[in-house]
């Protein structure tokens, strides 16, 4: 089959489009012969060495494409992955502890592997299962997100914070986004838009919470918004972390933190649970995911390009075709 490897680590250029060996599945394995892939940052941090995996290793987290064989599913069932497999004490990523879905064929376990909501397309299907699901146990299991809440999104148009906005307003919360581009504020729906470059992001969440601050902050920026971060947040707050893309070692601030009382809570990907939750919200319609643009696989390079320039809204698409 044909797949995006690396052999070493480093930026774009050690992506290689190349043969490698078909999947084996196992007896409780569905093999896919994928049809679209999507990135994220993961994907990024993987071939960059941080962390460094075993090469030559398959990119690419999520998948979507028809069945070819395996257990509860026919031949041609259309069909989405999720990425996580998990083991009660840690969850293992495609991509980064196993060969990812950056390629023809993955076999995956049944237990991992969904139908396609009806009306979505393949590359839809591809676009949001790491970055909802992520997304979601941050803002329902780690947050415990209520109807009416006000959710801080830092840096609108990546996945992980355009799937924090997305799931926030299904739930019925308000949302605040920010970004340092006008052309990606104009085109997210959300309560308040934030321009984080020319406007003071503090002073826009009280006055837009009548000066109370947003009941949980997304946070997966570091270094250069946890300050902002925590001044942002209402007493009694949450502030709720997945990353941390600008630096790991922000200013700790911790003053702040007890005057205020507030919850800092840590989460990364979702268990099961997590991600039949979110596969309602998607399958019911009342959450969908947003497409930037769609490269073919043989153009992973440039996709993974357009992705660490930061120009994408929504997530960033490979397709194989059939």
């Amino acid at each position: 089959m044909k797949a995006i490897r690396i052999h070493e680590d480093g930026g774009p250029d050690v992506l290689r489009y190349e043969d490698a060996p078909d999947p084996q599945p196992g007896p409780d394995d569905v093999l896919i012969r994928l049809r679209a892939t999507s990135l994220n940052h993961i994907d990024l941090w993987v071939r960059s060495g941080r962390p460094s995996a075993p090469k030559p290793r398959i990119l690419g987290a999520d998948g979507s494409g028809v069945v070819e064989s395996g257990p509860g599913f026919s031949q041609g069932d259309r069909v989405l992955m999720n990425p996580g497999i998990d083991h009660g004490d840690h969850v293992a990523v495609y991509g980064e502890h196993m060969n990812g879905t950056d390629a023809e064929l993955v076999a995956v376990p049944r237990e991992n592997v969904y139908p396609i909501p009806e009306g979505m397309s393949f590359e839809e299907a591809a676009a949001f299962p790491l970055v909802f699901v992520t997304a979601y146990r941050m803002l329902v299991t780690r947050a415990r997100l209520h109807e009416g809440e006000t959710v801080l999104v830092w840096g609108i148009g990546g996945g992980v914070a355009m799937a924090a906005n997305t799931i926030s307003r299904a739930l019925g919360a308000r949302t605040i986004v920010t970004s340092s581009s006008v052309d990606k504020l104009a085109r997210v729906e959300a309560d308040v838009k934030v321009d984080h470059a020319n406007d003071d992001v503090v002073e826009a969440v009280k006055a837009a919470t009548g000066g109370l601050g947003a009941d949980v902050v997304v946070e997966h920026v570091g270094e250069a918004t946890w300050q902002r971060s925590l001044q942002s947040a209402r007493s009694g707050g949450r502030i709720v972390v997945c990353g941390a893309t600008s630096g790991p070692n922000p200013p700790a601030a911790l003053h702040r933190i007890w005057w205020k009382q507030l919850s800092i809570l840590g989460s990364t990907m979702g268990t099961k649970e997590d991600f039949d939750g979110v596969y309602e919200l998607v399958a019911s319609g009342r959450a969908r995911p947003v497409v930037d643009e769609v490269f073919p696989l043989s153009e992973a390079r440039a996709a993974h390009e357009r992705m660490e320039a930061g120009d994408q809204l929504g997530k960033i698409v490979l397709t194989i075709p059939a």
